[in-house]
């Protein structure tokens, strides 16, 4: 059997931990003007993928 593939746009956005699946967090490329700092310090922080996403990105992801 040759080797499977992972999702290259998974393997991108999601690092496998052994809490879950780390992800970064959206709304932080642009138009950062009118968004206040502490939004957007809070926004460099990762969050995990909710736990319904889960089964998905291990699927995208097979040997992670």
């Amino acid at each position: 059997m040759p080797k499977m593939k992972s999702q290259s746009g998974a393997a991108k956005r999601f690092r496998v931990t052994a809490g879950g699946i780390k992800r970064a967090q959206s709304h932080r490329r642009h138009i950062l003007t009118k968004k206040s700092t502490k939004r957007k310090r809070h926004l460099r922080s990762p969050a995990m993928l909710h736990t319904a996403d889960v089964a998905a990105a291990r699927r995208l992801l097979p040997y992670a």
